[in-house]
């Protein structure tokens, strides 16, 4: 038996349970047909926008929900930023004491500990002594978290990708603007050194009048998928559930800011369409035991799926997903506009007129436009790590927008509209690739500003 399991005859939940429990939820979920979903949209949004509202102004005492890799990882991250944290939540004991020595590391108290079963969440996020909540927990749990979370007042930031159904799209929204607290997936590639460059050169004009994007996933994630600890106990399960893009928002969310999505301009619909499915089948022929209980999973999602959205004003962008195959890490991170374009992967940048034979530059002919974030914080961004620094340089600016008042950089629009792509590509594949519409999450106040924070930041 692995730290991630305990036995549950003697009162304890397993991980494994654990998402069982989320899994069965999220399913019920889903079964809800498109109408019924955007049903919701006439009553979200009766006690005013989030947008532009600002953090309450303090230095925030944290707390985590999830302690495994990515929750420790951001919690590292955190604590280089002198985030002050208070309580950790998590199925395994060992890993929440983990988390502990590390703040305790970090010159901290000790942090109170919550490991008592899948809702020992719901007592830790009701203390009075807790501002902002980080969840980093399987996806299908992540809007029942963060809605208790605001419901007890406290802000909260959840990982990517976001939630998993149009419903629970709309019940973040709903209960954001209910509480006033704010909702904010964690994005990290939002931050990175070429997206935020790429922003601010985009803000200055030098690609010109934006036409097109693309943005991705391609990632060979089959031995995680098939591990026996972290995501390995439920992220594969996934993949039996529905087909279409499961996690669109690495490549996503930057082209998004780009674009100036809910600043101006809004997701209208998208069209998808998925290959067959056949990786996994393949990896697990050559790579398990026969009698391995996995050998008779059914995967449902196909190896790549492709997702062409459509904006309010007419500008298209290409989303791909696809982590069951052999492939480069790639987010293609590509925008174009009537001047130029750029595409990451390697990094490089046409601009019209730029040389005689039409050939790309490197992204460090344009080195002046490097955001502030990285001018100031790069070099310890680089040396704590963190997917080359994008996590600490984000993690540093959701603190500095909680300490100085400001608005989040990523509001709960930006988390319900990318998180919608799941859902609506799962739909718009299994009805023959037809459209489907986005749901307005704004109430049609996304024209009521032009542009993505990150960029305007000095």
């Amino acid at each position: 038996m692995n730290s991630d399991e305990q036995n549950p005859g003697s009162g304890y939940w397993s991980r494994r349970k654990f998402v069982q429990m989320g899994a069965a939820s999220a399913v019920s979920l889903s079964a809800m047909n498109l109408t019924q979903a955007n049903a919701e949209e006439t009553t979200a949004t009766t006690h005013g926008s989030m947008i532009d509202v600002p953090f309450e102004k303090r230095n925030p005492r944290v707390a985590f929900i999830g302690t495994g890799g990515r929750g420790t990882s951001l919690l590292e991250n955190l604590l280089a930023a002198d985030g002050q944290v208070v309580a950790l939540c998590d199925l395994v004991q060992e890993h929440a004491d983990h988390a502990a020595s590390l703040v305790v590391k970090a010159g901290q108290t000790k942090p109170q500990l919550y490991t008592d079963g899948p809702y020992a969440f719901e007592t830790m996020v009701g203390r009075k002594d807790i501002d902002l909540v980080l969840v980093a927990t399987p996806w299908s749990w992540h809007a029942e978290m963060a809605i208790a979370a605001m419901k007890q007042g406290k802000d909260v930031c959840i990982e990517v990708p976001g939630v998993v159904t149009l419903d629970e799209c709309w019940k973040i929204v709903k209960t954001s603007e209910e509480t006033r607290k704010q909702c904010i997936m964690l994005e990290n590639c939002c931050y990175g050194y070429n997206e935020t460059l790429i922003l601010r050169m985009v803000h200055d004009g030098k690609f010109g009048d934006l036409l097109y994007g693309e943005g991705a996933y391609l990632h060979d994630l089959r031995s995680e998928l098939f591990s026996d600890r972290g995501e390995g106990l439920w992220r594969r399960a996934e993949h039996t559930k529905r087909d279409g893009n499961l996690y669109p928002s690495h490549g996503l969310g930057p082209v998004a800011n780009y674009m100036g999505m809910q600043r101006g301009d809004r997701f209208e619909y998208l069209v998808s369409m998925s290959t067959p499915q056949r990786g996994l089948d393949e990896y697990r022929k050559d790579h398990l035991q026969a009698g391995d209980p996995r050998m008779e999973e059914r995967y449902v999602t196909g190896d790549m799926n492709t997702s062409l959205i459509k904006t309010a004003k007419g500008l298209t962008i290409t989303v791909k997903h696809a982590v069951s195959t052999p492939h480069p890490y790639d987010r293609i991170n590509l925008i174009a506009g009537t001047k130029g374009i750029f595409e990451d992967y390697p990094p490089r940048i046409y601009l019209d007129g730029q040389n005689k034979d039409e050939s790309y530059m490197p992204i460090d002919t344009w080195k002046q436009y490097a955001h502030p974030l990285w001018q100031k914080e790069g070099e310890l961004a680089a040396k704590i790590g963190g997917h080359g620094g994008m996590d600490y340089l984000m993690i540093y600016r959701l603190l500095q927008c909680v300490r100085e008042g400001l608005p989040p950089d990523m509001d709960v629009y930006d988390a319900a509209s990318w998180s919608a792509v799941g859902p609506l590509s799962v739909t718009s594949v299994s009805c023959g690739s037809a459209p489907a519409e986005f749901p307005d999450f704004t109430q049609a106040r996304w024209m009521q500003r032009n542009i993505s924070a990150i960029a305007t930041q000095g």
